[in-house]
C-alpha cells in the first residue's frame, strides 16, 4: 500500500512514537523521510 511513498512520520510522546510509526511504515513498503516523537501540549 505504501511501496514507493515517502512518509513523515510524528509520534506524540504520550501515544504513538515517531520509531513506531516509522517501522510500520517501512513494514508496509513506504520509506520513511523524517521520523520524530514530540509533546504536544
Amino acid at each position: 500500500m505504501l511501496k514507493g511513498k515517502q512518509v513523515v512520520a510524528l509520534g506524540e510522546r504520550d501515544g504513538v512514537s515517531g520509531p513506531a510509526i516509522a517501522a510500520c511504515v517501512e513494514a508496509a513498503g513506504g520509506t520513511v523521510a523524517f521520523s520524530a516523537t514530540e509533546c504536544f501540549v
